[in-house]
């Protein structure tokens, strides 16, 4: 199905509808003059992942949520931030997509345990070397 106008498709293929997709505006936070005090160029999504279809989207919505919130206001731009926060949330999205392989457990070598307990070995006698005892001459 391809992705109409607004739609967000991720690199995974998933795709979030334009009417899931909240855009608002208002005036970026930080120095920039005048520029910044009278322009709203700070953008916030805010995407109802329960829209998402897609193989992965259970997954994505099991580790975001139903709601996600991403604000840009990197730029002076208003149309560069709304660029940055779509990549922003196409990113988030692609990420909580991928799967949790489990960790299998493993253990250690013969030889990795072998050498523990050498290097053991070696710190008891280094210490037990250090030390005085009653008769020594020091």
């Amino acid at each position: 199905m391809p992705a109409s106008d607004g739609d967000l498709t991720t690199s995974r293929g998933l795709t979030l509808p334009a009417a899931a997709i909240d855009e608002r505006f208002a005036r970026g936070s930080g120095p920039g003059g005048q520029h910044r005090n009278v322009t709203a160029s700070a953008v916030e999504l805010v995407a109802d992942l329960n829209a998402l279809d897609g193989p992965a989207a259970d997954r994505v919505r099991a580790v975001l949520g139903e709601l996600v919130r991403v604000k840009a206001d990197d730029s002076r731009s208003q149309w560069r931030n709304r660029s940055i926060a779509r990549d922003r949330l196409a990113d988030l999205i692609d990420e909580a997509a991928v799967p949790v392989t489990p960790r299998r457990p493993t253990r250690p070598s013969r030889r990795a345990r072998q050498r523990r307990l050498d290097e053991k070995s070696r710190a008891s006698a280094r210490k037990r070397d250090r030390s005085w005892r009653p008769g020594d001459e020091g």
